[in-house]
């Protein structure tokens, strides 16, 4: 898993049929002290990410080894939303 911060979407106007439904949100990676490395990725959301959040996500096999990503053509994929990145939330 890498680490990341929301900061935008991608809007699509046409998407292959299994992508249908799914949010892409544009997520700068960060290294485990929170600064941003410099690189973008572009990455189906599965758990409701919004931007400014920080989140896990998984590229390649692992991307698409969950219930709702087998056999789709989602890579990366939001797989995680930590819970000290989410202020006031148990």
């Amino acid at each position: 898993m890498l680490l990341g911060r929301v900061t935008g979407t991608v809007v699509a106007t046409r998407k292959e049929p299994l992508t249908e439904g799914w949010k892409l949100l544009v997520v700068r990676q960060l290294d485990a002290e929170d600064k941003e490395t410099g690189g973008y990725v572009v990455a189906a959301d599965a758990v409701g990410a919004g931007v400014g959040e920080v989140v896990l996500y998984a590229s390649g096999s692992s991307g698409r080894n969950t219930p709702t990503t087998t056999d789709q053509p989602r890579d990366p994929v939001i797989t995680a939303i930590p819970a000290q990145a989410r202020p006031g939330r148990p």
